[in-house]
Parts: C-alpha cells; sequence; structure tokens
C-alpha cells in the first residue's frame, strides 16, 4: 500500500540503470533455489492448480513499509505481512521465494516498462491498483482493501476529520512524493501545504518532530507506525479515501494467473485471514504498546468485491 503512483515515462537508460540495482535477495525468503526465475519456467496447469515446477519467484520489496515488509531492528531479519503471503502462495504453486529488496522508483520504472528489464517477476509493497496503472502494468487480485487515513500526534485536538485539516490553513501535511496518498494530500489542501518526502519513514518522523502537523498513509501502514510510536501517534477514523492494493506485473506477464490462484488458494482455506490477523491484530513490535482501535483493515477474503 504505499498506494503508488506509476512513472509512465521512464527512460531505457533509468530502467536499464535500476534493474542493476538493489539486486541482491534480502533475509527472510525460502532456501537458496534451485531452479531458474519462474518468468522463464514452464507454466503446467492440470485440474484448475499450476505447478511452477520449483522455480524461483522473485519478488520485489522495499523493505521499508511495515507490516508489509520490513526489517526487524532486532533480529535484523526481513520480514512482513508480503513475506508470508508469498510463501504461502508458493506452497500453492510449487515455487520457491525470493526477495529482492530495492527503491520504488526502481519498482514501478522496471514494472512499467513492458517486461524489457528482468530484475524480479513481481512487485509487493503496498501497490493501489488503478485503470491508469494497468495500462502499463499487470495486477494480480486484490488481497487487502485499505484506506487512505491521517496520522496525527496523539495530543492533537485541533481536528479531528480531514475537513477540519483542510479548514484550517497553516496546517501542513507530510506523505510521500510518488504516491496516491501525495495525490490525495494535494486535492485535499493544495500543493503548497503538502511535504513531500522520499519515504513515509522520514516523514512520520516529521510529524513526531512537529515539522508537520498530519500525515497521509495507508492505514494498513499507519498501524504499524502507530505500533511503534503507540506513546506519540494515532490514526483518525474517518478516512480520506478507500482503494484495494494488489501485487504488480510486468504487461501481460504469465505469472498473473498463477499468482492468482495461490492466492484464491490462501483465501479460501483461511491462511489469508490467519495472516492478516498475525500481522494487522496480533503483531505487537519489540517495545512497543498494543495497537490502537482507531484503524479499520480488511483481508480480501473477507470483503464482498
Amino acid at each position: 500500500m504505499k498506494l503508488r503512483k506509476i512513472v509512465l515515462a521512464a527512460s531505457a537508460l533509468i530502467v536499464l540503470l535500476l534493474a542493476a540495482c538493489g539486486s541482491a535477495a534480502s533475509s527472510g525468503g525460502s532456501a537458496a533455489a534451485t531452479s531458474g526465475p519462474c518468468s522463464k519456467a514452464e507454466i503446467k496447469q492440470a485440474n484448475g492448480k499450476f505447478d511452477l515446477g520449483g522455480c524461483t519467484l522473485r519478488i520485489a520489496v522495499e523493505n521499508a513499509y511495515q507490516p508489509f515488509n520490513f526489517i526487524d531492528t532486532k533480529t535484523g531479519k526481513a520480514q512482513g505481512y508480503d513475506y508470508d503471503i508469498f510463501a504461502a502462495i508458493c506452497k500453492n504453486i510449487n515455487c520457491q521465494t525470493e526477495f529482492v529488496e530495492t527503491t520504488w522508483d526502481s519498482m514501478v520504472a522496471i514494472m512499467g516498462g513492458n517486461g524489457k528489464a528482468d530484475a524480479f517477476d513481481v512487485g509487493a509493497d503496498g501497490i493501489t491498483i488503478t485503470e491508469e496503472r494497468a495500462k502499463n502494468v499487470s495486477f494480480s487480485d486484490p488481497y487487502i482493501t485499505s484506506q487512505e487515513s491521517l496520522l496525527v500526534r496523539k495530543e492533537e485536538n485541533r481536528f479531528s476529520t480531514p475537513d477540519d485539516l483542510k479548514a484550517t490553513a497553516d496546517l501542513k501535511i507530510g506523505t510521500q512524493l510518488g504516491t496516491n496518498n501525495y495525490d490525495a494530500a494535494v486535492d485535499l489542501v493544495g500543493k503548497d501545504r503538502v511535504v513531500a518526502f522520499d519515504q513515509f519513514g522520514p516523514a512520520v518522523q516529521a510529524l513526531i518532530n512537529g515539522d508537520v502537523d498530519a500525515v497521509i498513509i495507508d492505514n494498513v501502514a499507519g498501524m504499524g507506525y502507530v505500533g511503534v510510536n503507540a506513546d506519540k501517534l494515532k490514526l483518525l477514523k474517518l478516512p480520506v479515501h478507500t482503494e484495494q492494493l494488489g501485487f504488480m506485473f510486468n504487461k501481460g506477464s504469465s505469472l498473473v494467473a498463477p499468482v492468482n490462484a495461490g492466492l484464491a488458494a490462501i483465501k479460501g482455506d483461511g491462511s489469508l485471514d490467519s495472516l492478516y490477523k498475525k500481522w494487522f491484530v496480533d503483531y505487537v513490535p519489540e517495545s512497543s504498546a498494543t495497537l490502537t482501535d482507531t484503524t479499520t483493515v480488511t483481508a480480501t477474503s473477507t470483503v464482498t468485491q
């Protein structure tokens, strides 16, 4: 969810440079690969089930978007909702996971290149499904529904809704540049009142420091920040907008159908609900207080589409 905005015009040079970056697999994936990437594998299907033959599914993540994908500061291990979902999906479609740590800009430039770059097979980073983006990439079925919400300081009492914030002209919103959250912030209060950051982490720190008055963020990610800063932050109940998130592939990728089948399997057997509960209900980061009850997060397996 970083409700992301795909850059439509990435030059071939930029794509080639980005493809060379961030290619080391992060910790938290499966055992060492024994076969090639799934993008080059023979895909078999019988009786509605897919078999990828044990290939390696290379999954791009930032490792900076708790609780979707992040580095545990205590153990140094990469983990999160995306890690667990793809481990479960691969059990259903016979593949191995390799998580490739990269930047958001790299991910969207490569995925928007119509398959010309070959650094990874799928992007997993809380990505909003939109018609505009679908012109340049392919998406999986939705796996979670997210709300763009306002993250504020714990003691905030000057406003309690997006309209209240909009009406107070001297208040500023921080968010990540190049995301749908940034667009939502501009739509809400105008560009002059939006402070853009390269990642959400610095935006949240600016909020804690008092340099901005709110951060527009997906509530599922905002929940993670509240978890580690429960004495400093809270999420407002009224959302700015609601959207569905999916995994991102090169346009026309043959891996969309197998991943969708694996996703449908873990929705059907209850695994997705269990993982949602693990990361968005039961998970409390080290040395943090219990998550507040001011958020609403829904696994798509429990939503009427």
